[in-house]
């Protein structure tokens, strides 16, 4: 069974940085896609990151090119999301997400994952 497990969040000023963990257990990773999304209050899940575990190709949403970084470690089977010049908008609840797939095409939505962590809580203030 495909256990991940996030961690790293915390309360950050505004213009900090944060980098978040996502450590994955039960799989080789080779050939998945992990995924990092956030849910604000109120607010639908949405993608923020993700990369090809194989290939190391990664893909960001609109709203945090620039700023957000996306990684993995093989030999941790971690993945992790650097967050820099943080914005009270990027307060979220942030998930990692996995799914087993052979796609060349980096998977972006939430119906596309199916394992999930629990959830990490960043609040950036202002």
């Amino acid at each position: 069974q495909v256990q991940l497990v996030e961690s790293g969040g915390g309360l950050v000023q505004a213009g900090g940085s944060l980098r978040l963990s996502c450590t994955a257990s039960g799989r080789t990773f080779t050939n998945y896609h992990m995924g990092w999304f956030r849910q604000a209050p109120g607010k639908e899940r949405e993608f923020v990151a993700a990369i090809r575990w194989r290939s190391g190709s990664t893909y960001y949403a609109d709203s945090v090119k620039g700023r957000f970084t996306i990684s993995r470690d093989n030999a941790k089977n971690t993945v992790y999301l650097q967050m820099n010049s943080l914005k009270p908008e990027d307060t979220a609840v942030y998930y990692c997400a996995a799914r087993f797939s052979g796609s060349l095409v980096i998977l972006t939505t939430t119906n596309e994952y199916s394992y999930w962590g629990q959830g990490t809580q960043v609040t950036v203030s202002s």
